[in-house]
């Protein structure tokens, strides 16, 4: 967290948390934490709301455009290439690597509003009317740099998803490294503070659940 939000200081004027470390289950409920953080946001007054998990960075340019984005339409959510790290200074792009993308930014709302599915689902419900645009800036995810954390978040999906009900693809793909492409990040265009690893799994680990 402290990483996380150095990162987001030059950006945002406020930030809420919510703390899931005391569940017992393998992985608590997401819309559940996103409702409930859709809800403080609300009740604090927020005007817009940038929605980050504690393992992913914004560019450092996103500092910069922040007014920009949210100086204008209120009726736009966003997005941001989501690029997954395979190093603290790649990420991968082949095939559906290179696709990915994450509209995080939108205007607040009432929680009575929130609809998602169980796993993947937005961070709001598409009766609201937010045109998806696409920001040009990037969304770093540092949980894949480390091989292991690919391998246990594969696990972990397909423990949560074994029908593969919630993303057509499935979640093998995720600890698939045959034909990976790395694309430097380019110069300008970093996220701070540079990124230490700490050897941790970052999640549960169901891979005995695999195994059996």
């Amino acid at each position: 967290m402290p990483d996380l939000l150095a990162n987001l200081d030059p950006i945002v004027d406020g930030w809420i948390a919510y703390d899931d470390r005391a569940v017992d289950a393998v992985f608590s409920s997401e819309p559940q934490r996103r409702r409930a953080l859709i809800a403080a946001a609300y009740e604090a007054g927020a005007d817009w709301v940038l929605a980050m998990d504690p393992d992913e960075r914004m560019e450092n340019a996103v500092a910069s455009r922040i007014g920009q984005l949210t100086g204008g339409s209120r009726r736009i959510a966003w997005g941001f290439h989501c690029r997954e790290m395979y190093t603290a200074a790649s990420y991968r792009v082949d095939g559906p690597w290179g696709r990915k993308m994450q509209h995080r930014l939108f205007r607040a709302y009432h929680p009575d509003q929130f609809r998602s599915m169980d796993l993947h689902g937005a961070w709001f419900p598409e009766d609201l009317g937010f045109k998806l645009r696409d920001s040009g800036l990037n969304l770093y995810h540092l949980k894949m740099i480390e091989p292991k954390r690919r391998a246990a978040r594969r696990d972990l999906y397909n423990h949560l998803d074994p029908d593969r009900r919630l993303q057509q693809i499935g979640y093998d793909y995720l600890a698939d490294e045959s034909g990976a492409v790395l694309e430097a990040i380019p110069a300008g265009r970093d996220y701070f503070p540079a990124h230490v690893d700490d050897g941790g799994l970052w999640m549960a680990d169901v891979s005995a659940d695999r195994r059996g």
